[in-house]
This record gives C-alpha cells, structure tokens and sequence, in this order.
C-alpha cells in the first residue's frame, strides 16, 4: 500500500485529526486544507527530492577552502521546500505561519524523508527556530528565528566537540564577555565564543545567505574557572555573517570557520562539518578575534533550553529512520512482484519443468516483507501519535496538556531509537529479499541501509536513550508519565476485549499486550529494588529494547481497532499486527530477565578479557 493511503489511514481513521479544527487555533482548517498541504509536499518530494536521492549520495558535499560545494539539484530542492512554506507550517500567521497541527506538519515532511532523507527538508532549522521562539528574547526572535522560518537563513545545533562527544558537561567551548557593554547589545548580552564543535550538521553551504548556530559554551565563575559539569553549560546563537538589530547583513564574516567536512557513510547529501569557533581566520574591524554570539535565556540554563530542540530533533530523527525502513520496503515489496526465481514445492516435491515463481511467492520472502511492514508501519504509528501529543500539549486544557507533556516525557526515548534499531533492520531484510543485487549500487535499498544506520548514533546513542528512559522517565515526577501510559494501554486494552465477538485474535492481542505491559512494570520494579544506579542500569538497553517493544504492539492494538470494518484494504494491517504480536512480542521476555535481575555479565566483564 503506498504511503499516502497509511497517512491519510492514521490521520483520519486512527488519531481523528479533523476533530482539532474544532479548536480556536486550527479553525481556518478543514480535511480539505490538510489533504492540498499533504498533495503540495508529497509532490514536491516526488519532483525535487526522489529524482536526486542517488545524485547527491555519489555527489558528496566538497570544500575548495571557501566554500561548500552542493549539487544543483539540492539547491532546487532547499528552494523548493523553503517556497511551500513547511518551514513555518506550524506557526502563527502573524509570523508567515499555516497554524497548521504538529501532526500533519509531520505526516507532511515525512514524504521528503521517504524521497531522499540526506538531501533534509528543514528539520535542523525548525528545531532551531522553535528553540528561539521559546527561550529567545523578542529581539532574536525577530532577527534569527523569524528568518528561518522565511527560509532566508538556516539553523545548526553545535554540541558536540572533538574530546567530548555526548559527554556534554565535559565541552571546552568558552564564551567571555565582550566589552563593558556586552549585556546591553540589543540581541542579548554579546560574548566571544572560542572552541571547537564537532559533527555539526548542515554547519556551512551556501544554500541561504546566513547560517545561525546555536552554540553550547561555559562561561567563567566567579573564581575565573568554567563551572564544572552541564550546570556551567550556557547558550548562544553565533551567526555565520554578522547583523544588525534589524536583522540585515553587516557584510562582515563572523569569526566561524570551516575547518573540515565529515564523510559518513550514510546521509551523504547532508553537509557535515567541524567548525572553528574564535580562531581568529575572520577576525573583526579591530582585528580581534572571537566569534560574536549572543546568549539565549539565563547562564547555566543552556542545556535545558537545549533540550527543546534536542527532543524534537529526537523524533524527527525517528521519523526519518522510519522513512527510511519504509522506502526500503516499499523497493523490495515492488522487486518481490516481479523477479521470478525458484519453484514452491508441492506434492512429492518440485517440478524443475515448471515455470519460476516469483519471489514474493515464497513464504520467507513473504516473513521478510511482512516484518518491513510492521516495523515500518508500526513506527510510523508511533511517530505521529508523538506528534498528536505536541498538539494536544499546546493546544489541550490543562489537564490534557499536563498529560500529554508526561507521555511524550517517557515515548520520545522509544520514538528515537526504536525506528532507529528496528526500520534498520527492515533496511536489511530488504537487502536480503533483492539477494546478491541488494549489495548493489543498481538498486536503492543498500543506500537505505547505510543512511539508516546513523540514525542509532544521531541525536543520542542507544545507550543514551536506555539510560534516560529506565534511569529517568519512567520514574520521574513520582513515576506520573508511566502510571498514564498504564491508562492509555489498559483502555486499549478493554476497548479490544469489548469488541473480540467481531474479531477474535483482539482478545489474543490484548491479553498479550497487558501480559507485557505486567512484565516491563515488573522489571522496572525490580531493577531498582535494593540495589543502586549502576546495578540497576547495566541493563538498560534490553529493557529500552523490551519497552519499545510493548508500546508499538500497543500502536499495533490501537491500528487493528481502528481497521475494524473498514474493508479487505486493511488486511495487510491486521496481518502485520498478527505478525508482530507472534514474532516480535515474545521477544521481551529475554530481555526483561536480564534486567529485572540486574544481570552483570557484561558490567562485570574485565577489560583484559576481551
């Protein structure tokens, strides 16, 4: 089934997206006005994005020592996404926005991702915008934010550096006061940035006239010394080319330069960079250097500001990975249908005077794209169900925005690394349909591959993600954000046992999905029983594992009722529902017993013994 009939299915059918016009901001709205944004993107990617996917994968960004070199067809595509206006889609009209809900924003950029993910449709620059619209004085929102949205300029992310990685409260970036009068700037408190960021997406091009970074920094106590560890972490936005108040080019460079470019071996097409902050290659009309940034919010609070982009850039990487398992899927379902091999045995075994078969005839290639189907379709749930969230925090009462800023608390650890692990998978198990030509450059798929295989490292590794889901989320603000998700699955759960006498595998699927449900609160329970921080995290990974993998059977419960009577189209979904509560389900159980009995086979492993 093509991506559009799943989108439409879980915008209208399952989540009931129309239902949100009936609120003050999304009024103007109607299915009518969705559905012409969701034809404008899903052409645009067609046009622009799919065309190039192999182009700029082949045609790596270069640097001449000037500039950054980009293929044409990613200028048109940038050009083209910017004109749709998906950059402010979300935003009020007053600032050029759609008031469009988050969640039909993001079913709408999912079509770019699914095209060509590293060719990017924004996500960086929104994230970066929506930070400023939080955090930033009017005066940066103005100057920075709004022209993001505009598509004039561009956003970046710089935190992590060369020796620190992930590993935050160990940056060396410094940010010293400009002058006596760098707290009267009228763009915030003026410091000079010096250090080094490495990783930094999208960290030069010249695909917009100026590039605005936001920058993680420590400033000096009061005793000349950084404050130690990611209290001392401040925020800044340093742009590439100096502005005034107003927001127009000074015409002077700031003091950012492009030390190097980063080659992956996925995501080709995005520009990957290690900057120089500060070293004094475009120093300024006084000859000193430093680069020019402005802090964003209070001192030391810089990693909490942060993390508003950081969470979002978090789901937009799951939706990405997602993307990626699902346009592999739908390469290696099109190649099953047509390419003939091999012969079904029947009677007293095969015929070899009759014709072939074609692949997908073949019950482990049929295995193979039915588990492409329930991961990329399960993740894909997930994702937008996240997003209906942001809607309902924003624009829910009070209760129910409580509510949703809890569950997103505990799924946005799973909605970054479970399409992250899994739709991965699917990426090789299309690999493994297309055999020796899957490896080949003739075919889509091995890129696939190789760009989803990032996306367990971007924006938080597995071991990030494990660590804040068992050794925070599920236990913070009393364990609020788990006891609610307890509720949103037991209803699931009671809605599917009211309903069995029309399908009778519901009962099967809800009491599997209560019976796991059970043993991810068991463990949990046991892990930290008695025993301390480190025992109990050496397993967090199986258990973010297991985790994941009951909340998308519950996407998967929650998908089936909403399929009910809606006609032979929806088998594929009940199918891949079946598929995934008798071949993935069971799964948890193996990791859970690890966790819940805070097994310390590796933690315990000594280094000599490798």
């Amino acid at each position: 089934m093509a991506l559009r009939h799943t989108v439409d299915f879980l915008l209208y059918d399952w989540l009931q997206v129309e239902a949100l016009n009936q609120r003050h901001r999304f009024a103007d709205h109607s299915r009518e006005t969705f559905d012409a944004v969701l034809d404008t993107c899903e052409r645009i990617a067609r046009e622009k994005f799919a065309p190039h996917n192999r182009t700029v994968d082949s045609q790596e960004p270069q640097f001449d020592g000037e500039r950054v070199i980009l293929p044409q067809a990613t200028h048109d595509a940038h050009a083209a996404y910017a004109a749709s206006g998906m950059l402010s889609a979300a935003q009020d009209y007053d600032v050029g926005g759609m008031q469009l809900p988050y969640v039909v924003e993001s079913a709408a950029n999912a079509f770019f991702a699914c095209a060509s993910v590293s060719i990017g449709g924004g996500m960086l620059t929104v994230g970066n915008a929506n930070l400023l619209m939080a955090y930033g004085s009017e005066q940066q929102k103005q100057v920075f934010a709004h022209n993001e949205f505009s598509g004039r300029w561009a956003g970046t992310m710089c935190l992590s550096e060369p020796q620190a990685g992930s590993s935050l409260g160990d940056i060396t970036t410094r940010a010293t006061p400009d002058g006596a009068d760098f707290a009267s700037d009228p763009l915030g408190p003026r410091y000079r940035i010096k250090g080094h960021k490495m990783w930094i997406s999208t960290g030069d091009h010249e695909l917009t006239e100026n590039i605005v970074h936001l920058v993680l920094a420590k400033i000096a106590g009061p005793d000349g010394k950084p404050v130690a560890g990611v209290k001392g972490i401040s925020l800044f936005v340093v742009p590439k080319h100096r502005v005034d108040a107003q927001g127009k080019l000074t015409g002077q460079r700031n003091d950012v330069a492009l030390a190097g470019l980063n080659h992956k071996c996925g995501w080709r097409g995005t520009v990957n960079t290690l900057l120089n902050f500060g070293e004094g290659k475009y120093p300024d009309a006084q000859g000193q250097a430093g680069a020019i940034g402005y802090l964003v919010g209070q001192p030391g609070e810089g990693l909490r500001c942060m993390f508003h982009m950081m969470n979002e850039a978090r789901i937009g990487v799951g939706m990405a990975a997602t993307m990626l398992g699902l346009a592999g899927y739908y390469a290696s379902l099109d190649y099953a249908k047509t390419r003939p091999q091999g012969r079904l045995s029947a009677g007293q075994g095969k015929d070899a005077g009759s014709p072939q078969v074609r692949i997908i005839e073949h019950a482990d290639v049929k295995r193979m794209l039915l588990a492409q189907k329930a991961y990329g379709e399960g993740a894909l749930a997930l994702a937008l169900y996240c997003a209906r969230l942001v809607d309902e925090q924003r624009t829910g009462d009070a209760t129910a925005a409580h509510e949703a800023r809890l569950l997103l608390e505990v799924l946005t650890p799973i909605a970054k690394s479970w399409p992250s692990e899994w739709c991965l998978e699917a990426n090789s198990l299309a690999i493994q349909v297309l055999g020796g030509y899957g490896y080949t450059r003739d075919y889509p798929v091995e890129q696939y591959w190789r760009d989803n295989r990032l996306n367990m490292i971007h924006e938080g590794t597995h071991g990030i993600q494990a660590l804040d889901l068992l050794g925070r989320k599920v236990r913070m603000e009393d364990g609020q954000g788990m006891r609610l998700l307890a509720q949103r699955i037991h209803a699931s759960v009671a809605h599917a046992l009211q309903l069995a006498h029309e399908a009778h595998h519901l009962a099967e699927h809800a009491q599997a999905l209560s019976d796991a449900f059970e043993q991810v609160e068991r463990a949990t329970h046991m892990a930290w029983t008695h025993h301390e921080p480190a025992q109990a995290l050496a397993n967090a990974v199986p258990y973010l594992q297991a985790f994941g993998h009951m909340v998308l059977a519950w996407m998967w419960l929650e998908v089936e009722l909403a399929s009910l009577n809606q006609g032979p189209e929806n088998l594929g979904r009940r199918t891949a529902a079946a598929f995934f509560y008798r071949y993935e389900l069971p799964k948890i159980g193996a990791w859970l017993k690890v966790v819940a009995s805070c097994d310390m086979t590796c933690a315990d492993m000594p280094e000599e013994a490798f």
